[in-house]
């Protein structure tokens, strides 16, 4: 299994970096507890994530740009 590359935490919002041999790929979650207290995840947004899904991507862009710059 794959290991991500980074990950960036905003509340309960996280972007998971993927390294494919230089192409990077991010997934986008928001974490909450079901009915018996479990951990979930969804890749569906209510408008109060919506401040911190776009600092996510924004700081993941950043990382990526840093990665590919580094490694020229």
């Amino acid at each position: 299994m794959n290991t991500p590359a980074h990950k960036i935490r905003l509340g309960l919002i996280t972007a998971t970096i993927w390294d494919n041999n230089g192409f990077h790929s991010v997934d986008l979650a928001r974490s909450y507890k079901d009915q018996n207290c479990d951990w979930q995840s969804t890749t569906s947004f209510s408008q109060t994530d919506l401040l911190n899904v776009a600092k996510c991507a924004e700081r993941a862009e950043i990382w990526i740009a840093r990665q590919t710059n580094a490694n020229k």
